[in-house]
């Protein structure tokens, strides 16, 4: 992963981005104004792994260009795409959220660029918002369920 210069005409592309998702609809926007100048920009090639199953986890992103794979696992050996995820679409909110190592493995489908914010980042949103935090943990938990019953 290669960091990038992130401007004002991309930090505001992510703030649009950031409203229209469920997981951030409990912030404000003074709340959300807040992470913005905390949010790095990040390139991968295609092929490149952001991050590999049973890895802690120490970011979350949300894809602004590109294309990602949500890989799973299975039997030790077996991995399998369970989802691909585009522009606007986030990952790596669970392993953040209760402390447990990645769930899955997210390797770019295509030349990608991710917005990236920290864990010690992305925590200071969460105890910022005490009802948000319970609302991007109940959303968390939901997709934490879908992708283990995956088939």
């Amino acid at each position: 992963m290669k960091r990038l210069e992130l401007g004002d005409s991309e930090l505001g592309i992510l703030a649009g981005m950031l409203r229209k998702t469920d997981f951030f609809a409990p912030l404000t926007v003074g709340q959300l104004d807040r992470i913005l100048p905390q949010v790095l920009l990040f390139s991968c090639a295609a092929g490149e792994t952001v991050f590999k199953q049973g890895a802690a986890g120490d970011a979350f992103y949300v894809v602004y260009q590109g294309r990602v794979e949500v890989r799973l696992r299975r039997w030790g050996v077996f991995s399998r795409t369970v989802a691909t995820l585009g522009p606007g679409e986030f990952f790596g909110e669970s392993a953040l959220i209760s402390d447990a190592p990645r769930g899955a493995t997210i390797v770019c489908a295509e030349p990608t660029r991710l917005f990236t914010l920290t864990a010690a980042d992305f925590r200071f949103v969460l105890s910022e918002n005490p009802a948000a935090a319970a609302e991007m943990r109940r959303i968390a938990a939901q997709r934490r369920f879908v992708s283990a019953h995956a088939s």
